[in-house]
């Protein structure tokens, strides 16, 4: 995954709602120095993606279904440092913002900011730079106490935590992560003796604490 001043550069567009992802190709069709190469609209498929496709750049949002967005780049950018990753999201919450910076993204931007800020956020990734919509000032942000359990999580487990506040049986979670269900079993009682927590109920509740799904 090499960026070249020649050829046009390969994105892959990860959003769940088609009307932005109609956008965000007839943006990008129109300045024609990129390419759309897919699409992904659930979490857990754009490693898979990546694997198959290999982009040089990746717009993603962070409120994905199954995988949420951090948690997506930090996986990603273990495996491919060189994948310039800008956040095109609705989450203006500004430690969203730095998290996903931290975890390696290049660019954040507002869904709701002008068209140029993309462009400019594009740009500016292609080259190797950080870019922060105007919108928000990350540089000022002191970052917010963890909630008691936060760091004590995995990666994993916080894709178990995800799915089971999204509903998921236990046996459907051990499908989407290809692991066994007895590795889920292990992972929800972990899961449950870190945060405090008694049922599914509770654990969803701390799935929107922790930013993993949405209130």
């Amino acid at each position: 995954m090499s960026l070249t001043s020649f050829a046009k550069l390969r994105v892959l567009i990860v959003e769940d709602h088609s009307l932005l992802i109609d956008g965000l190709r007839n943006l990008l069709a129109a300045q024609g120095r990129y390419e759309v190469v897919g699409e992904v609209t659930d979490g857990l498929q754009v490693y898979e993606a990546c694997q198959r496709l290999a982009p040089d750049l990746i717009l993603l949002d962070l409120s994905l279904p199954g995988m949420d967005g951090v948690d997506v780049i930090h996986q990603l950018t273990r495996r491919w440092e060189a994948l310039r990753i800008i956040v095109v999201t609705a989450s203006n919450e500004e430690h969203r913002g730095r998290a996903a910076i931290e975890a390696g993204a290049l660019a954040y931007v507002l869904k709701q900011s002008p068209q140029q800020v993309l462009l400019a956020a594009l740009q500016y990734a292609a080259l190797g730079k950080t870019f922060i919509d105007p919108a928000l000032k990350l540089d000022s942000i002191v970052a917010p106490e963890a909630p008691a359990g936060e760091a004590a999580l995995t990666l994993r487990e916080r894709q178990v935590l995800k799915l089971v506040a999204e509903g998921k049986r236990n046996r459907d979670v051990a499908e989407l992560l290809s692991i066994s269900l007895k590795t889920v079993e292990t992972h929800r009682l972990n899961l449950m003796r870190k945060l405090g927590a008694h049922n599914a109920a509770e654990l969803s509740s701390w799935a929107r604490r922790l930013g993993l799904i949405e209130f």
